[in-house]
């Protein structure tokens, strides 16, 4: 069974045992990622550790956290189909004609909602990622690709704006919220999906690039202050919360593909989705949030 790999924050130390040496077999090269090429030379190419350490000073000042790390998230995340469909029905609702998505990473979810609108505008910050979002996309007409990064000035008349997992890595969410509803058209939707309970901060956390995890009460005051409409806010996925807070802040290692994750998303969820369906949880792995831009146009 594959383990989630160990993660640690910029610059920290590994813990070690007294007399325990780094865990590397003599000779062994590094992991790589499958995007990720050797430098020139001869020169292995660069662990994770190393990655993290360098990653404040390769990346532009508003993407925060390991790029690669972010990456490989996301690779793992992309095989929980069972998850994404779920968590992609919290927003269908709320859709209407000509949404836009910040944050679209991979474009897995995009992908689940292309179908119920007349087109869909997906977007992305770090500029990695807009690259294998636009190849993997390249072929669908009513897609629209392009970059993003909150909090920006630009106005839209979209029908709805979408970020799930995105404003937890943005210092001003307030401002964020603040572009995403002038993205939207007079009473139109935005939606979001953010961690959950700051008691699960963690080391993975700050590697991918968080600044924080919400509760319903935080999420409310955000959108409240950020001048939105608020519709609902709730707690997702309560079995989740349990199990990232152990492989995270007790393993001290990221959700990585493998038997683990791929039962996870089988078995466990399907339950979990069909038991939240009547019960709202008093916890979460996520919150879900709705709100709606003011029936005028607020600067």
């Amino acid at each position: 069974m594959k383990s989630p790999a160990p993660v640690r924050a910029p610059g920290q130390t590994p813990a070690q045992t007294p007399g325990q040496t780094p865990a590397q077999t003599p000779g062994q090269a590094p992991a790589q990622t499958p995007d990720q090429h050797p430098a020139q030379g001869s020169n292995p190419a660069p662990d994770r550790s190393q990655a993290l350490g360098r990653s404040q000073a390769q990346q532009p000042a508003s993407l925060l956290g390991s790029r690669q790390v972010q990456h490989e998230v996301l690779d793992a995340l992309a095989t929980c189909r069972n998850h994404r469909a779920w968590f992609a029905g919290f927003a269908r609702p709320y859709l209407g004609t000509d949404p836009i998505e910040v944050g679209s990473g991979l474009g897995d979810y995009a992908l689940e909602w292309l179908g119920d609108v007349d087109t869909f505008t997906a977007t992305e910050a770090d500029p990695q990622m807009l690259a294998r979002l636009e190849a993997a996309t390249a072929d669908l007409p009513n897609l629209k690709v392009r970059q993003l990064a909150l909090p920006t000035a630009e106005r839209s008349d979209h029908s709805c704006a979408i970020g799930y997992n995105v404003l937890e890595h943005i210092a001003d969410d307030v401002s964020a919220l603040r572009s995403m509803a002038r993205l939207v058209r007079p009473g139109g939707h935005v939606v979001l999906v953010c961690p959950a309970f700051q008691f699960a901060m963690s080391q993975v956390d700050i590697a991918t690039g968080h600044v924080r995890r919400y509760s319903r009460a935080s999420m409310r005051q955000a959108l409240t202050a950020a001048g939105l409409d608020v519709v609902s806010v709730r707690y997702a996925n309560s079995l989740g919360l349990a199990c990232y807070y152990c492989v995270t802040s007790l393993l001290g290692r990221a959700p990585a593909a493998g038997p683990a994750m791929t039962c996870y998303d089988a078995l466990a969820v399907p339950v979990i989705r069909a038991i939240e369906r009547f019960v709202s949880p008093p916890f979460g792995q996520s919150v879900v949030a709705v709100a709606r831009t003011p029936g005028l146009r607020r600067d």
